[in-house]
C-alpha cells in the first residue's frame, strides 16, 4: 500500500482510514483566507455504505489501497444474492444484490461486470458504462415538438424510467449510461 498526501486524494481512490476501507466520492480543495489549504473529502465505507466527511491537510498522510479487479459473469439471482462466475477459473461467488444499489435493474443474464476485491473480500461491483435496454412504453411523438432540449418520459423493459428524445419510439432499443442512468444513444 502506498501513502499519499492529503491533497493528492482524487474521487474514486480507496483509502484505509479509521480502521476501515473508504472510497472517496467527492473531493473539494479549499483555500480559506486564514490558515492552510485542505481537501474536504466525502468518503463512503465500502463494507457498510456509511458516509463520512473528513478534512485532510496536505501534510496528512493516508494509505491508498489498490483493489484487485476481476471480470465476473452474472449467472442468476437467488434469495437476494447475486451469483457470479469467474470466467477464467469457473469459481462462483455470491454477493448481496444491495451491492449494485439502484443500478441493479440494469444487470442482465450473462453480463460481464467488474468486481473489485481487497484480499479475498468482494467490496464493489461496476456495470459496463452503457447497457442496451428496450423501451417498453413512451408517449407518441407530438407534431411540432422538435425543440433541441425536449425530452419525454419512457419506461424501459427493466422498469427503470428515463427521459428520451422525441424521436425514440416504443419497442426501440436504446443505450443507457449506467453511471448517470440517462439516455445515451440509439442502439
Amino acid at each position: 500500500m502506498a501513502k499519499i498526501n492529503g491533497n493528492e486524494i482524487r474521487p474514486g481512490n480507496v483509502l484505509e482510514h479509521n480502521d476501515g476501507l473508504w472510497s472517496a466520492v467527492k473531493v473539494e480543495h479549499v483555500k480559506p483566507g486564514k490558515g492552510g489549504a485542505f481537501a474536504q473529502v466525502e468518503l463512503r465505507n465500502l463494507r457498510n455504505g456509511s458516509k463520512l466527511n473528513e478534512r485532510f491537510r496536505s501534510a496528512d498522510k493516508v494509505e491508498r489501497v489498490r483493489l484487485e479487479q476481476k471480470d465476473q459473469q452474472f449467472l442468476y439471482e437467488s434469495d437476494g444474492m447475486l451469483v457470479f462466475m469467474d470466467t477464467e477459473t469457473y469459481e462462483q461467488i455470491e454477493l448481496s444484490a444491495d451491492l449494485l444499489g439502484d443500478r441493479r435493474p440494469f444487470l442482465q443474464d450473462g453480463m460481464t461486470i467488474t468486481i473489485e476485491f481487497h484480499e479475498s473480500e468482494a467490496l464493489n461491483a461496476r456495470l459496463p458504462q452503457k447497457v442496451i435496454c428496450l423501451v417498453a412504453e413512451t408517449e407518441p411523438v407530438v407534431k411540432g415538438q422538435t425543440a433541441a432540449n425536449s425530452f419525454k418520459p419512457a419506461v424501459l423493459d427493466n422498469g427503470v424510467k428515463v427521459m428520451v428524445p422525441p424521436f425514440v419510439d416504443q419497442g426501440e432499443n436504446i443505450a443507457v449510461n449506467t453511471e448517470t442512468m440517462e439516455y445515451s444513444e440509439r442502439a
